[in-house]
């Protein structure tokens, strides 16, 4: 059973979200498949109002691959490049899913953001959602941007899944010996692919997103069971985090990610990576693309956002 809401911690609209999912639930990811899930997303980002207007919104292909991508420019002059890695399990989520995220990301930080569209499970399993993600940054740490207008540092965002990729990619161009982007931040990110952390016990169910729903989308990313326990799937089973670039990690008190997120910070803190590591009190997985149904869940987008501010400033 899940432990009650406490809304001194969220606020009277995320409190009656989680309660409303709580009493209908909807079936499991595995007993509806992806592509269902992909429709019924869409359907939901459609009746979600439009984000923010921005002064430039280009989609386009980028890196030697062509990766998809969409790009987001608040100014004719930007301060820095966000390559933004978007959640969904590795199986879901796409350029629509997190548009309205990415304008407000590029509003509030006067960045220009660049949103991947890499490749999906199950039609395209590991390591290819990762080889987009790492020929996009290789791309854009280069100066590949400079074409589009933007110049300044490169640095790269991933929520949940996304946030897997970005530190999967990371510690792939770390390895190669590559130039790195100059900071990585991770919001609710993936980190063990076992789901062996207590609180993917202790928030299984009833908080939004559950532990069997994860397990489903890793399963279709990592058909090997026996394989979602190495680094290159699960960067907290690196052997060693040193090296990476500055690190935000951002967690969510009420998800079931949240121990893994906690650790990972731990773990780059200890290996010497400058990291920032906050716990959002109250929130549930993917709070930042809820700021329209709840206010607290704004806020503590707002925050994310300044953090990213704050790390644009220490790198520029």
């Amino acid at each position: 059973m899940a432990e009650p809401v406490d809304p001194s911690l969220a606020d009277a609209e995320l409190t009656a979200f989680i309660e409303a999912v709580r009493r209908d639930p909807g079936p499991p990811a595995r007993a509806v498949g992806a592509v269902e899930l992909r429709r019924a997303q869409r359907v939901r980002a459609e009746a979600r109002p439009p984000g923010p207007e921005i002064a430039h919104v280009e989609d386009l292909t980028v890196g030697p691959t062509a990766v998809g991508a969409r790009l987001y420019r608040p100014s004719a002059a930007v301060r820095a490049l966000v390559v933004f890695l978007h959640g969904g399990m590795w199986t879901i989520g796409d350029l629509e899913s997190h548009d309205r995220a990415c304008r407000r990301l590029a509003l509030r930080t006067g960045a220009a953001v660049l949103s991947v569209d890499f490749r999906r499970a199950p039609e395209h399993p590991w390591p290819a959602a990762v080889d987009d993600c790492v020929d996009v940054l290789r791309w854009a740490v280069a100066g590949g941007g400079a074409g589009t207008g933007i110049a300044g540092p490169t640095v790269v965002m991933g929520d949940s899944s996304g946030g897997n990729l970005a530190a999967l990619a990371c510690l792939r161009l770390r390895d190669e010996g590559g130039p790195l982007p100059a900071a990585q931040i991770l919001v609710c990110p993936n980190t063990d692919l076992t789901l062996s952390r207590p609180s993917t016990r202790s928030m299984a169910t009833g908080w939004g997103l559950t532990t069997d729903d994860v397990a489903w989308g890793a399963e279709q990313w990592v058909p090997d069971p026996t394989r979602r326990g190495h680094p290159e799937v699960s960067p907290l089973h690196a052997v060693d985090l040193g090296g990476l670039p500055p690190t935000v990690v951002i967690t969510a008190e009420h998800d079931p990610l949240r121990d893994e997120g906690d650790a990972y910070a731990a773990r780059l803190a200890a290996a010497e990576v400058p990291v920032r590591h906050r716990r959002e009190a109250g929130m549930i997985h993917g709070f930042l693309t809820l700021d329209t149904l709840s206010p607290a869940a704004a806020a503590a987008g707002e925050r994310v956002f300044a953090d990213v501010t704050d790390l644009l400033d220490q790198v520029n």
